[in-house]
């Protein structure tokens, strides 16, 4: 398997290309961020755009919408709109498939943070359907989430009158992808579509799915190109604009009431700060390394990495140690959930798995003690 010669990245990673140098497109972006990017001229472009669209001090209403989860990031985005930009941010969170309570609690602490916030409260039942099949047909239980997160609060900025739309990271530069979705400043339908983790189904494919019906996906279809024009919508990547780095950015947010796992890392990964709202976020993150080879801390280190806090062989370590373990803490709160069994699922997840990066023998995979893959490849 062919990696990245500076982080971990691994070839099979969807939409990743290398240059000459064997560097993938996410290191190329991180080079860009460091040498290539006026950040001074950017921040200046930010405050010209924003300034457009905020009230005059005698005005009611809000200035934008921030959407959030209540993690790092979008506190952070929350904070910096209120206390840095002095704006009136109104946040908007869809609600995520199984909440955990520590994430509750940093998103009740965005109010706190004196910012108003509406939380939708999706249908149970369809949005639980949603969930079973897209697991069983993608390979993905966080597909509805993924879908939400972006149209609810486009829906909100449509129904309130609110231009404008101030998003997190383009993950698509931070992660790796093609140059024009790096470059890009601007989230909207197409970007959702292309690069928003929806594996080429459409809300649309859920239609008769146990019974749901058109009306019963009205949260998840995005605003008509003619309403995003009638308010003029424009949804903004806060990362194009300044040097995005999440642990700097924790640092501010925990200053403000944000709390991180104290006890232990997130599973599938070595850090404590990231994904603290969602219970079944170790299902998804170990899906992604069955079909692919590389999973949450091979993200992380990639970015540390990035950033001049880890060098590869560090990272390497890390990955090797936290990569690829066996979800169980998901899996039983995935069973509770959706009502499959542990072997439906485990069925599911095999059904997903490489059979080319992955050790079989007649036909099942080897695992070994603690229900972890045997591997046929090697971290480079």
């Amino acid at each position: 398997m062919r990696y990245c010669k500076k982080c971990l990245f691994p070839e099979t990673k969807p939409d990743l290309f290398f240059d000459d140098r064997g560097v993938c497109s996410a290191c190329i972006a991180g080079e860009q961020k460091f040498k290539d990017i006026n950040w001074k001229q950017r921040e200046n472009d930010f405050y010209e755009i924003i300034n457009y669209y905020k009230k005059k001090p005698h005005e009611t209403g809000y200035d934008c919408i921030v959407p959030v989860s209540g993690g790092k990031d979008s506190t952070y985005q929350a904070y910096f709109m209120k206390h840095v930009c002095g704006l009136n941010p109104l946040c908007v969170c869809f609600e995520t498939t199984a909440v955990t309570e520590l994430g509750q609690q940093n998103l009740d602490n965005i109010s706190k943070m004196g910012i108003d916030v509406i939380h939708f409260k999706k249908n149970y039942e369809v949005y639980r359907k949603m969930v079973v099949e897209s697991f069983r047909r993608v390979g993905d239980e966080m597909w509805p989430n993924h879908i939400g997160i972006f149209t609810i609060p486009v829906m909100i900025a449509v129904k309130f009158n609110i231009p404008l739309i101030i998003w997190g990271e383009n993950s698509q530069q931070e992660y790796g992808g093609p140059l024009e979705s790096i470059h890009s400043n601007i989230l909207n339908r197409r970007w959702l579509e292309e690069f928003g983790g929806l594996l080429g189904n459409r809300i649309q494919d859920m239609v008769g799915v146990d019974g749901i019906t058109e009306k019963d996906l009205t949260p998840y279809i995005y605003p008509s190109d003619e309403e995003i024009e009638r308010v003029g919508i424009t949804g903004l990547f806060l990362g194009h604009y300044f040097f995005w780095d999440a642990r700097k950015q924790l640092e501010i947010v925990k200053q403000h009431g944000f709390k991180v796992k104290e006890d232990s890392p997130i599973e599938g990964t070595y850090t404590n700060y990231e994904n603290l709202d969602e219970k079944l976020v170790g299902l998804h993150d170990y899906l992604k390394f069955v079909k692919y080879g590389f999973g949450r801390a091979t993200d992380h280190a990639g970015i540390d990495i990035r950033n001049n806090r880890l060098t590869r062989e560090e990272g390497k370590k890390l990955v090797m140690q936290y990569d690829g373990k066996y979800p169980h803490y998901a899996v039983s709160e995935f069973i509770t959930y959706s009502g499959l069994s542990k072997q439906e699922i485990d069925e599911v997840i095999d059904s997903y798995t490489n059979t080319i990066l992955f050790k079989n023998e007649d036909g099942k995979f080897v695992r070994d003690a603690e229900g972890n893959l045997i591997r046929n490849f090697e971290i480079e």
